[in-house]
């Protein structure tokens, strides 16, 4: 089964890492596909660093694991970049695969508002949840709103890193120290290409 682990990874970070890493391992995926998304749908408002620059840092940190791949899906295709539209993307890229969806808990709370969730869970064959602190689930709930939904479920217990690319981000514009929550490449990166300043 291949993992599927979208994100703008704006920088990508140990918790991404970790997450990613974590579940391949629990699930048993033969392959973890990282999907940049250039411009999620729901955070229209917040710019992000240019794709050329989270490109790169995304293939430092997957470099050398032969489990984990750099997945064009939302770049090669016109948005928006909807998860419904990620997954058809990839049935038509990998006929007779099945595909595990990686996401926090705070994902799966705000499901029913992302676009068409009922097609969304249809596409894939297991969506599994990594624990995110804070995040409070109703699951008989969203049962309601998305029927079918809690049979495709699988929660994986993941350290929690509390790491977000806001902190990050935050911290290099601050000059405060961020060096010890990315790998060396990354944090290279950043410094040499004055990311987030």
């Amino acid at each position: 089964m291949i993992g599927v682990f979208g994100g703008t990874f704006d920088p990508p970070h140990l918790a991404h890492a970790v997450l990613a890493d974590e579940a391949r391992h629990v699930l048993d995926l033969r392959t973890v596909l990282w999907v940049l998304t250039a411009q999620p749908p729901h955070k229209t408002e917040q710019p992000h660093s240019a794709v050329e620059h989270r490109l790169a840092m995304v293939a430092y940190v997957i470099q050398g694991d032969r489990h984990f791949e750099l997945s064009r899906a939302d770049l090669d295709r016109e948005p928006p970049h909807y998860a419904v539209g990620t997954m058809a993307w990839m049935r038509e890229r990998y006929p007779g695969e099945r595909f595990t969806y990686l996401m926090g808990a705070d994902s799966l709370r705000d499901l029913p508002t992302w676009h068409t969730p009922g097609a969304f869970v249809e596409a894939c064959d297991r969506l599994a949840v990594m624990d995110r602190k804070g995040a409070e689930i109703d699951l008989d709930m969203l049962e309601k709103q998305i029927p079918g939904l809690k049979a495709k479920l699988t929660f994986v217990e993941a350290p929690v890193l509390e790491i977000s690319g806001r902190e990050i981000r935050r911290r290099v514009r601050a000059g405060d120290a961020y060096r010890y929550f990315l790998l060396p490449d990354v944090a290279e990166y950043i410094q040499v290409n004055k990311l987030y300043r």
